[in-house]
């Protein structure tokens, strides 16, 4: 963080409620993450505060009030029938915007550029010292001359042509997007040429993106869905193989009797906790919690370390189905990693 409120400053906040932006301003922070998250939570916790709802699940948009501690706990340990429908609902406020290609970071990362003067040599070592599959021409930033691809350099050779700069580019029908096109509509362009240059709001060049940045967005975009896909189905088929629908029912507080269907399916990944959390507050649910972990036969299993583990993958769950713009951290993707292999391991 890069600044701590005061205690007195946090308690003046007590009974309020305020737009989670600005209680993310307060600490000086932009971007929940796991580190950030655990010391404003350390914070409120020292000053006997927390929040309704918990600010490191709640939506991007959602407003968050300043209560004590101790009303927070309950508010979260003890649901009852007057819950809504679903623990985990998906607010419509956060779902995603027009994606452009200006939102990839490759798009906004700089590119590295030549002058019209530099010599053939030149431009083909910084292309084989650094990697690069293209390299563009250019005056300044702004005026754009050429490409030099290795497929340009090889068309040079096989005409004949006299080895210079100029002859080396490519300089038609070049790949140009702007950072606020719609990224769906660049594709077939990317798909064409490779690549695409992207010049940024004031017209110079802010970046390239290749179809390898693309790959390695929505590889990290999909994957953890796919993971929590897998995941909470070997869950449900576990616990639905293990335990009773009188077991399911008890946690189901957030409807009325005559709904509660006791299926395993019907539950938010809230519930899983709720069904082997011994240390909850509420004793009928920590009692019927330590039945269910007798009821699972996994005697060679940490049942803390479990609990543990579980309840930050309903974390990271919740962070992805309210469509966080960031990437998930690698810390997460280990955590969803680690604990799916747990799960195939016992549930086959």
């Amino acid at each position: 963080m890069n600044k701590k409120p005061s205690t007195e400053e946090l308690l003046a906040l007590k009974g309020t409620d305020l737009p989670l932006r600005e209680l993310l301003d307060l600490f000086g922070v932009r971007v929940r993450r796991p580190w950030n998250v655990h010391d404003i939570a350390q914070a409120l916790t020292d000053a006997g505060l927390a929040t309704l709802p918990d600010f490191a699940n709640c939506a991007p948009g959602e407003r968050v009030q300043i209560v004590v501690l101790a009303a927070a706990a309950q508010s979260t340990f003890e649901p009852d029938e007057a819950d809504e429908a679903e623990r985990d609902p998906l607010p419509s406020a956060s779902l995603p915007q027009r994606l452009r290609i200006g939102d990839l970071p490759s798009a906004r990362g700089g590119v590295r550029c030549v002058s019209a003067t530099t010599e053939l040599s030149q431009a083909t070592y910084l292309m084989r010292h650094r990697g690069y599959a293209q390299v563009p021409v250019t005056t300044g930033m702004t005026t754009l001359h050429g490409v030099i691809t290795w497929r340009s350099l090889a068309l040079m050779y096989e005409r004949g042509k006299e080895r210079s700069l100029e002859n080396a580019m490519q300089q038609e029908s070049l790949p140009v997007a702007d950072a606020r096109q719609e990224f769906f509509s660049c594709l077939p362009m990317l798909s064409e040429h490779g690549y695409l240059l992207v010049r940024g709001e004031d017209g110079s060049l802010s970046g390239i993106v290749t179809q390898a940045h693309v790959v390695h967005r929505f590889e990290s975009a999909a994957r953890p869905f796919f993971l929590l896909g897998e995941l909470e189905s070997l869950l449900r088929r576990w616990l639905g193989a293990k335990l009773t629908e009188d077991a399911i029912k008890a946690v189901q507080t957030n409807k009325k009797a005559e709904n509660r269907s006791g299926r395993v399916e019907d539950l938010t990944f809230g519930d899983y906790v709720y069904l082997l959390n011994g240390e909850q507050s509420k004793q009928a649910m920590a009692r019927q919690a330590d039945l269910n972990w007798a009821a699972l036969q996994c005697e060679s299993l940490d049942r803390g370390q479990f609990v543990r583990h579980l309840q930050r993958v309903k974390d990271i769950r919740n962070r992805i189905a309210h469509f966080d713009a960031e990437p998930l951290p690698s810390e997460s993707m280990r955590e969803l990693t680690a604990f799916t292999t747990l799960l195939r391991d016992y549930v086959g």
